[in-house]
C-alpha cells in the first residue's frame, strides 16, 4: 500500500484522542523591562474631569499625565501645563 488509509485503524482511540482535555503550556514569566525609558502600552480608567484637565492644552496629554505620575512617585510637587494663575 502506497497510501495509508484515511481512516484511522482504531477507531476508539480516535475518538478517545479527540476529546482528551488538552493540556497548555505555562504563560511565560514576564519580566519587567530594564531599558530606561521605554514605554509600555497600557489601559487605564480614569475620571472624565482628570482627562478633561490634561488633554485642555491639546496634543502631549498623555505624555502629562505620565509626567505628573512620574513627579508623584519621585516626591515632586505636581505642576501641569498652562498659566494657571486662576487660585492665586
Amino acid at each position: 500500500m502506497a497510501n495509508p488509509p484515511r481512516r484511522p485503524t482504531n477507531p476508539m482511540a480516535a475518538a478517545e484522542a479527540a476529546f482528551k482535555p488538552v493540556k497548555k503550556p505555562a504563560a511565560p514569566v514576564r519580566e519587567p523591562t530594564a531599558a530606561p525609558g521605554v514605554r509600555e502600552l497600557v489601559s487605564i480608567r480614569i475620571d472624565r474631569a482628570v482627562l478633561d484637565h490634561f488633554q485642555e492644552d491639546g496634543p502631549g496629554w498623555q505624555d502629562r499625565i505620565n509626567d505628573a505620575l512620574r513627579r508623584v512617585i519621585e516626591g515632586k510637587p505636581i505642576v501641569t501645563g498652562g498659566d494657571r494663575s486662576d487660585d492665586e
